[in-house]
């Protein structure tokens, strides 16, 4: 089959991969139909988490039809479309019993580089590289899905294949982003960053009771975009300050609940982003936290703030104090995705959410590398490349 594959640094390319197997008896094989370009991809493409392989199958954000199942598969059967979680989870540990997925003990068969730079182990997960298991990823024509009656639903009828794409990753990334918030109603909530996940923590504060929503980014197209879709405040941080902003935007207060859904790559301005491109560059510290540090200093007293962007290792110039006096909430993981795939399918069925628009480059897999050049670069207005492979025996 094709696949879209980590080539080095900055470097990817469509090559000849074996097929797929069963392996184990929960397993099932999904043939792709759609699979998402991801903002946490370019980590991996970046080189910033330090362990990919060279031939690694990229792509976790995904949907497809199920092509053939293992014998303990009870759910599921040849034919059904499916959107599947990109966090791998076992079912049966102390942290899948309490639903909190993405820190399984089971199912990352390779945890000992992440126990060391962690101290404990996270779920695998699905194309992002062997911290993480080593799985192979969506960005192909087929795609091995352990534990497949608990990561792979069925997506209701009549439910597109662009929209129910989004409820594998973006859509609970930023649902879990606004659940963290703990909000009761009324509450202004500022979202750094206007890509995929940003835009769905905004549409998910909405529906959780935020009286205000804020989307803080630079890109005109994707200000634009969630103004024009969900209906937000924007704040372009190139040419504002974003905490004066904010804080004449609240009466001086600050937000009650800060979202960071940039991650370790956050763009800035002034000499502090210019500090921590030369500290990333000469890997004196793995992450910029420049979202992060706006978040915190930005928040009310007593507020919340929730980290949903990716972060792999050490910051420096992390703003623990304001934290501390401020007497914050910080909240952060990667997403559960079993835990709220079914209900956004039943939100995604019933027209509340809407995440289609999101797909602004449709493509197929053989040019996927062109479309992690525009997701990168921000060319051509791209917020998402969708890939949509064609199996050659189709």
């Amino acid at each position: 089959m094709k696949a879209l594959c980590w080539e080095g640094v900055g470097k990817l390319a469509v090559r000849e991969v074996p097929d797929p197997g069963i392996r184990a008896p929960g397993d099932a094989i999904i043939r792709v139909r759609a699979s998402s370009v991801c903002g946490s991809d370019l980590h991996l493409i970046n080189g910033y988490i330090p362990a990919m392989r060279r031939g690694d199958i990229l792509g976790h954000e995904f949907m497809g039809e199920v092509a053939e199942v293992g014998p303990a598969v009870r759910k599921l059967t040849v034919g059904d479309r499916v959107v599947v979680g990109s966090v791998i989870a076992c079912g049966g540990c102390h942290f899948c019993r309490t639903e909190q997925y993405s820190l399984c003990d089971n199912s990352n068969p390779q945890p000992n580089f992440a126990e060391r730079l962690w101290g404990h182990a996270p779920a695998g997960i699905l194309g992002y590289s062997h911290a993480a298991g080593g799985f192979s990823g969506s960005h192909a024509e087929y795609v091995r899905v352990p534990f497949a009656d608990l990561g792979a639903v069925k997506i209701p009828d009549g439910l597109p294949d662009d929209s129910a794409v989004f409820a594998s990753d973006a859509l609970p990334t930023g649902w879990m982003a606004a659940e963290f918030c703990g909000l009761r109603g009324g509450e202004v909530v500022a979202v750094w960053g206007a890509g995929a996940v940003g835009q769905m923590a905004a549409r998910a504060a909405q529906l959780l009771g935020a009286g205000r929503v804020i989307v803080i980014d630079r890109i005109p197209e994707r200000m634009a975009m969630a103004a024009e879709h969900l209906g937000v405040e924007t704040i372009d941080y190139s040419q504002t300050n974003v905490l004066d902003a904010l804080r004449e935007m609240t009466a001086g207060r600050g937000p009650d609940a800060c979202i960071e859904a940039v991650g370790m790559e956050a763009h800035g301005e002034g000499p502090i982003y210019a500090y921590d491109r030369v500290k990333q560059a000469l890997r004196l510290q793995t992450d910029r936290p420049t979202a992060v540090r706006q978040a915190i200093l930005a928040a009310r007293k007593g507020g919340t703030v929730s980290i949903i962007g990716v972060f792999a290792g050490l910051v420096d110039k992390f703003p623990l104090g304001a934290a501390m006096n401020k007497a914050l909430v910080l909240r952060t993981g990667q997403m559960h995705a079993q835990r709220y795939m079914p209900m956004l399918l039943d939100r995604l069925a019933g027209g509340e959410i809407d995440p289609g628009y999101l797909n602004t480059h449709p493509l197929s897999l053989e040019d996927g590398p062109r479309g992690y050049e525009m997701f990168q670069k921000k060319q051509d207005g791209c917020l998402r490349a969708v890939l949509h492979p064609r199996p050659s025996e189709a």
